[in-house]
């Protein structure tokens, strides 16, 4: 009997892991809501539009799907998109590659954190 507990407690930890702590999962779906809103117009998960696809973006290099047409200046950048860089490029992305195609600008840093979390959400980290 305590073996079959712990093996379900080890079991119910791994798909926390797995997932995040319920405060991840929380910024993640208010991050979902939020760019559902705001960037959807440009960017979806799985297929190109103004913007480019972004499921797995947290994580991949910048300018790293295969076939978008980016900016010069994006593609010249030498990063891979983390919670400090994706951060400082939803501030201003004109800071971080001039002349991006890019005008969008989230302010709020809550909202920038949340929006993130569902990036990253959907990269399955």
């Amino acid at each position: 009997m305590l073996a079959k507990l712990l093996l379900c407690g080890l079991a119910a930890g791994a798909i926390l892991l797995a997932v995040g702590s319920p405060a991840e999962i929380a910024a993640a779906a208010h991050g979902k809501e939020l760019f559902e809103r705001r960037c959807s117009g440009c960017h979806a998960a799985d297929i190109d539009k103004e913007g480019p696809r972004l499921r797995g973006v947290y994580g991949r290099k910048a300018a790293g799907v295969t076939g978008f047409g980016y900016s010069d200046s994006l593609k010249k950048l030498n990063i891979r998109w983390d919670d400090a860089s994706l951060d400082k490029w939803l501030i201003n992305p004109d800071v971080m590659a001039p002349d991006t195609d890019m005008a969008f600008r989230l302010a709020d840093a809550a909202e920038r954190k949340a929006v993130i979390a569902y990036l990253k959400s959907l990269s399955g980290q």
